[in-house]
């Protein structure tokens, strides 16, 4: 029985990839029942390999359901009366095509939130148009701030579109909904876009932007590498340690555990000697590992923390003592985030092979058995 702050809430997540089971994973970990509506032929995805290590798909039970069926259309309908949102990230247009768009699931249930999630939006010169988190992100103006002085845009893996200005924006529209339905007894449509989702995720610098205080050249501003005091440094052993000394007593206390607070270099602030500024503290981090700066800095006021791989961040001592990281069926994976003091959230379960709970949960959903048998003899269900 889940603990979460969401137990009790029921969603239908109509399967996807990226950013919908992102989303999706974040509402299973708080405590939600998330069923997934998985395809009955494997879908191109871009990836392969063992269903059990689909992370963003942990949490929830699946069912294959063939939507191209109108047995299996009418078998969502029943899911969806039963559920208190849904989950698609379909082109706009594909949902009621197959007659499960949001008039059709509204109709079978009022209170229903009905979560969409896309690149580009439901509507729009380029809504049906293909695309990728690189892409939204790049027509909301992120991409373009990312990456060095004289150097190209660098894709921020696909963090900023897919699962910050996707998914998490979906669950946090959702969430809301889900308030507002709960005071009103009415539903109603969540359409969450990656580049709607980035570029509000850049708020803060378009302010800087407005204030003068941000250039559109990579690499001139202080959180893009620009400033010596917030960037990334090499050491001894070919490792990095980042730096993000921005106030005045963190710049301070940079200098001095550096050794360079009494060698007359410029002021903080003054970008004209920037450049030197940088190599000094180049040279500086070079001259030792990245462990002995760790032994220097870590948990002081620099704003110090050692650069570490994936495999080195499970390991990291912070991470071990808060439970950053938890092992799911032998797989190390990031536990679930935020925490609560009263509800705490978990992982329900591992990823699921797609159909692996169809009989099952259906029951559980309220089909008979024999609803089920009717529903397997039509070829509705894989």
């Amino acid at each position: 029985m889940s603990t979460g702050p969401l137990a009790g809430i029921k969603v239908v997540e109509i399967a996807g990839i990226g950013p919908g089971p992102f989303c999706a994973m974040m509402l299973s970990d708080m405590g939600a029942e998330v069923l997934r509506v998985d395809r009955t032929a494997k879908a191109d995805i871009g990836f392969a390999g063992d269903p059990r290590k689909s992370l963003l798909n942990r949490g929830r039970r699946s069912v294959a359901i063939d939507l191209k069926h109108p047995a299996a259309i009418a078998a969502v309908k029943r899911l969806v009366a039963g559920a208190d949102a849904l989950i698609e990230g379909f082109r706009p247009g594909v949902m009621e095509r197959l007659g499960l768009g949001p008039d059709e699931c509204l109709a079978v249930n009022p209170r229903l939130v009905y979560g969409r999630m896309t690149g580009w939006g439901q509507d729009g010169p380029m809504a049906h148009a293909a695309g990728h988190d690189i892409n939204y992100i790049a027509l909301s103006g992120v991409l373009h701030a990312i990456g060095r002085r004289g150097g190209p845009p660098v894709p921020p893996l696909n963090l900023v579109g897919d699962f910050g200005g996707g998914g998490m924006y979906l669950a946090f529209g959702l969430l809301c909904a889900l308030l507002e339905a709960a005071r009103s007894g009415r539903g109603q449509v969540v359409d969450a876009a990656m580049v709607d989702g980035s570029a509000s995720l850049a708020t803060a610098i378009f302010g800087l932007r407005a204030l003068g205080a941000w250039s559109e050249e990579r690499g001139d501003n202080v959180l893009d590498s620009g400033a010596p005091w917030y960037d990334v440094y090499e050491t001894k052993d070919g490792k990095y340690v980042a730096i993000g000394s921005l106030e005045k007593r963190f710049y301070g206390e940079l200098m001095r555990l550096t050794g360079l607070a009494d060698d007359n270099l410029p002021k903080q602030w003054d970008r004209t000697q920037w450049p030197e500024l940088r190599s000094r503290l180049a040279a500086t981090f070079k001259s030792k590992t990245r462990e002995e700066w760790r032994a220097i800095m870590e948990g002081s006021d620099v704003c110090f923390a050692p650069v570490l791989s994936y495999s080195e961040a499970l390991q990291h001592p912070h991470n071990r003592a808060r439970g950053t990281f938890v092992e799911v069926d032998g797989i190390e994976q990031p536990a679930p985030a935020p925490r609560f003091s009263r509800t705490p959230a978990a992982i329900q379960r591992p990823p699921a092979r797609p159909g692996e709970h169809t009989e099952e949960a259906l029951g559980d959903w309220g089909f008979s058995a024999a609803d089920i048998a009717a529903l397997r003899t039509a070829g509705a269900l894989g």
